[in-house]
């Protein structure tokens, strides 16, 4: 798969720059720019710059409106996800448990903040308000894994374990 952008306003491969366009003219119309921002989501894992502005420029608005949707809704993300994306739960059932402390806890260890990723692109951090988990509370996940009645001591040990 080649890695060369399609155009000079695209950041990905070529075929995740294709997939973009197409998805850009089957959803452009009226209150698409939530749609098109999803599958651009979709497409690259969180939404570049260059394809904020990609989008505005095929949708005929401005890179600041597209922003300002983008940043109203807590889905969309602008920098990319780590190999090892942990979420950890601050929702009721969770923070009352210890969420808030295991979640500083891992700020503190990966020297990032919520929404960034290591230097190294191993690690990325967001926290979410509910995994539907709540009987496992505190509980965190990292790519497909669960992790349920965490302790701040457990975190070491679960994050030595990403390799």
């Amino acid at each position: 798969m080649s890695t060369k952008a399609c155009c000079s306003a695209c950041v990905g491969t070529e075929e995740q720059d294709k997939k973009l366009h197409e998805a850009i003219s089957a959803l452009q119309g009226e209150h698409s720019l939530v749609q098109v921002l999803q599958a651009a989501q979709e497409i690259y894992g969180y939404l570049p710059e260059r394809v904020i502005d990609t989008i505005a420029k095929e949708l005929g608005v401005s890179s600041e409106t597209v922003y300002e949707v983008a940043t109203f809704y807590s889905q969309f993300k602008f920098n990319p996800k780590g190999r090892y994306a942990i979420s950890v739960c601050l929702g009721t059932a969770c923070y009352v448990k210890g969420a808030g402390d295991i979640y500083e806890k891992i700020k503190e260890k990966l020297q990032i903040d919520d929404g960034q990723t290591t230097p190294d692109g191993k690690f990325s951090i967001d926290a979410c308000r509910c995994v539907g988990a709540c009987g496992l509370a505190p509980v965190m996940s990292i790519n497909d894994n669960v992790y349920g009645n965490l302790t701040v001591d457990m975190i070491d040990g679960i994050l030595d374990k990403c390799q």
